[in-house]
């Protein structure tokens, strides 16, 4: 009578045992990366009451006679499933798609690692990215150009960062010219450049009709946007003094200055060395005692390169409104960091004052 309490019983422990992981995961069902748990039942030893014969002469064998003690517990099983995604407009907050742990420590030389699901991480007063428990998330660092590292370091986020400026080297424009406007048209096109200190300068071009399929594009004005001192002394500025963007009956640019894009292999056509510009006019038109040169240096500012498409495509001459204009150049000024966001990849991508990019690191 015992026995058969006993064996009742171990099923009722077993199944109180399952009834505390299954409390156990409803109270952890905000717990951030938590697993929930499983229990898995197993049959007891049974006990042998009478062994199994074998057949001896023309009489049969027998079976043996078992009784079961009842059950235990096989295991508590983690369930490794991904949970759903929770939005929390906190940018350290992140959630692996998938298979994969975040790589944590404790230890300053990153020997002792910890591995966790839950990504809700903070930054401490230093910057580092850590959990809620203090330890450091793991990753690679990035250098001064945004390059992703080798090396394991904890992730730190530098909100006193500071990107340098950089000085521009290519324009590139794109839009339409007008085919219905008469030969000796022109319009002037503004944009904005950058030399090596940040220092900003408006370029002022000339697109002129000088044909019916010929137009000439020359540099008339480099204003600072500082001092508002502006030099129109720009003969030579270009490559060429004027720069000529032939098309043909289509409205297609087959040729820029002497090069004809269907027949030429290599070229680029660029602006001369700024650097060697001076200031000779006040903001209001007046002339200066002494002529001023910019403070800081320029490159070599591309506007066509056949190794670039981008250069090219994009310029026509069809009846329809004037749109050609700078589309896209590069530089900046100086920036410093204002903000971040993590990709997808794990990249922390730093974000400026200035309006750049770059990667600050990347998490394991």
């Amino acid at each position: 009578m015992m026995r058969s309490m006993y064996s009742a019983v171990s099923g009722l422990r077993i199944h109180q045992s399952k009834m505390d992981v299954i409390g156990n995961n409803i109270a952890n069902v905000n717990t951030v990366g938590f697993k929930k748990g499983q229990v898995t039942f197993q049959e007891v030893f049974s006990q042998v009451v009478r062994g199994a014969s074998a057949p001896t002469g023309g009489k049969g064998g027998t079976n043996p006679q078992q009784v079961g003690m009842g059950a235990a517990m096989g295991s508590i099983n983690t369930i490794h499933t991904k949970g759903p995604g929770q939005r929390t407009d906190n940018p350290t907050d992140l959630m692996i798609d998938g298979e994969g742990f975040f790589v944590v420590s404790d230890d300053p030389n990153f020997n002792n690692r910890y591995f966790t699901r839950a990504g809700n991480f903070s930054l401490d007063r230093d910057g580092n990215l850590v959990t809620a428990d203090g330890l450091k998330v793991l990753g690679y660092a990035a250098d001064e150009d945004g390059n992703i590292l080798t090396e394991v370091t904890n992730i730190r986020i530098n909100m006193s960062e500071t990107k340098a400026p950089t000085a521009t080297d290519s324009i590139i424009f794109r839009g339409n010219l007008d085919s219905r406007v008469n030969v000796g048209d022109s319009q002037k096109i503004d944009t904005v450049i950058y030399d090596s200190l940040g220092n900003s300068y408006t370029l002022t071009f000339n697109v002129e009709k000088t044909g019916m399929h010929t137009w000439e594009l020359s540099l008339s004005r480099i204003t600072d946007r500082s001092t508002g001192y502006y030099t129109e002394e720009t003969d030579g500025i270009l490559t060429e003094d004027t720069l000529e963007l032939r098309f043909d009956d289509n409205g297609k640019l087959i040729g820029i200055g002497n090069v004809n894009l269907e027949d030429t292999d290599e070229f680029t056509v660029s602006l001369a060395n700024l650097s060697d510009i001076t200031f000779t006019k006040g903001k209001d038109g007046e002339d200066l005692p002494e002529p001023v040169s910019p403070s800081g240096s320029f490159r070599e500012i591309i506007l066509f390169d056949s190794e670039n498409e981008d250069t090219i495509k994009g310029i026509t001459q069809y009846a329809n409104e004037m749109g050609f204009k700078p589309y896209a150049m590069n530089g900046n000024t100086s920036g410093t960091l204002e903000g971040f966001a993590i990709d997808a990849t794990g990249t922390v991508v730093g974000v400026f004052t200035n309006g750049e990019r770059k990667a600050l690191g990347r998490i394991m």
